[in-house]
């Protein structure tokens, strides 16, 4: 199996438990590995046998922008089932992080 990767997307989006992050928002990043037969395409050279990752990037930011959720947890099983539903791929691998999250201390992102 081959894999194709959308490596560290970046969205505003209003997901959180909090209603300061439901209010005010964060910064997401998002990684997909998309694990997809390629030989088709790798011949071809042609859009239509392959995964358009441009589509990929736009269902994403529909998803990360287009609806609030309370959890990042739900954010990410949305991506995925999404993604396997839309696109024809055999597994996705989907990393979701919250960017500067509201907890107490020093900490860059949590990733789901």
């Amino acid at each position: 199996m081959d894999v194709i990767r959308l490596n560290n997307m970046v969205f505003y989006g209003y997901h959180g438990v909090t209603a300061a992050e439901k209010e005010t928002g964060r910064r997401f990043e998002v990684d997909c590995e998309l694990e997809a037969d390629l030989a088709s395409p790798g011949q071809s050279d042609s859009l239509t046998d392959t995964v358009d990752y441009a589509a990929v990037y736009q269902k994403v930011r529909e998803i990360v922008e287009g609806k609030a959720f309370s959890l990042v947890e739900s954010l990410a099983v949305s991506l995925a089932n999404e993604i396997l539903k839309e696109f024809p791929v055999f597994k996705v691998t989907v990393r979701v992080r919250k960017i500067i999250p509201p907890i107490p201390g020093t900490i860059s992102h949590i990733e789901i």
